[in-house]
């Protein structure tokens, strides 16, 4: 998106240490309540719309719901790994924007393909038998499993059975790394190398395939793509402005004609200068430069002023 280097890197930024405990609290209450018949996964993880247990949270909190340590750890492992050097070049306020964006993007891209699955395969099936699985849900099946019909069980899954993880907001960031750092090694299973560009591609034909096919069911495969396909779309959004706005910049110096000397805010004439004024102009200008960039590590691009926005394309000439 640009070719801004942040001076100050954190291993763990703000937003990403907050996530990791966030998430990792959510598995321990999940945990607790369940001793004591509570099933938090039930009631902040993510049911189709029309299911009795949907709702209005359920979209933002079932990013936050894991089924066990294995599938937390995993996601949160990925957090850390490609959302810590996202954070730290987008600043934290973008990143929460895009993690929040490709998850939710996620949820509704997998009730999308939920209700397909639905609408296909309800039209086999008597109304009633429909409007059975609608009102007893996961009732249904308990100890009865074997004289149900596979359609009746797809479809009790695709309305009843939440779908929990951040998984969605996890290949989101995968995408925005490729895209962003696309020749960065990726080591899979940390021992092959393999280019952060290619290593997205891969992983996003495999979840298609395996979404497609239906096959590692219990997988919300759609969601993953639908991460994905969220992130590409808002980061083409984020790099459609940034380019609007390097061009409105340059046309509104080639329009007025500005001609910097001595005395201007960001540019000035070397040959005017002595080499000691040089040298501490260029000093001034670098102490300013870097103030500005670490203000965008730490709110964002979009918490510049008009000034500082300014100063930082004078910069890329």
């Amino acid at each position: 998106m640009s070719d801004i280097r942040i001076r100050n890197y954190s291993l763990l930024p703000q937003v990403v240490k907050n996530l990791l405990i966030i998430n990792g609290i959510m598995l321990l209450a999940t945990f607790v309540f369940k001793t004591r018949g509570v099933d938090l996964n039930a009631i902040f993880g993510l049911h189709f719309y029309t299911s009795k247990s949907f709702e209005i949270w359920q979209p933002i909190t079932y990013m936050f719901m894991h089924g066990d340590f294995l599938h937390l750890f995993f996601n949160m492992f990925a957090l850390w790994m490609f959302g810590a050097a996202l954070e730290n070049t987008w600043g934290s306020k973008k990143f929460l924007i895009y993690y929040f964006v490709c998850g939710i993007g996620a949820g509704l891209i997998q009730m999308l393909v939920n209700g397909v699955q639905i609408h296909l395969l309800s039209q086999h099936l008597p109304q009633e038998t429909i409007q059975q699985i609608h009102d007893i849900g996961p009732q249904l099946f308990k100890g009865n499993r074997e004289f149900v019909s596979k359609a009746v069980q797809k479809i009790n899954v695709a309305m009843n059975v939440p779908t929990v993880g951040a998984s969605g907001s996890v290949f989101g960031l995968l995408l925005a790394f490729g895209m962003m750092f696309p020749n960065s090694l990726i080591f899979v299973y940390f021992l092959l190398p393999l280019k952060a560009k290619w290593f997205v591609i891969f992983y996003g034909a495999i979840e298609l395939f395996y979404g497609v096919t239906g096959t590692n069911n219990g997988i919300a495969h759609f969601a993953h793509l639908g991460g994905m396909l969220f992130g590409f779309f808002l980061i083409l959004y984020w790099n459609k402005r940034y380019r609007f706005l390097k061009i409105k910049m340059f046309n509104f110096k080639k329009k007025r004609n500005i001609k910097y000397t001595t005395s201007s805010k960001y540019y000035y004439e070397p040959h005017h200068l002595s080499d000691e004024d040089y040298n501490y102009q260029k000093k001034q200008k670098e102490e300013r430069l870097n103030l500005i960039l670490d203000k965008i590590s730490k709110n964002g691009y979009e918490s510049l002023t008009q000034e500082e926005k300014e100063f930082l394309f004078s910069q890329k000439r």
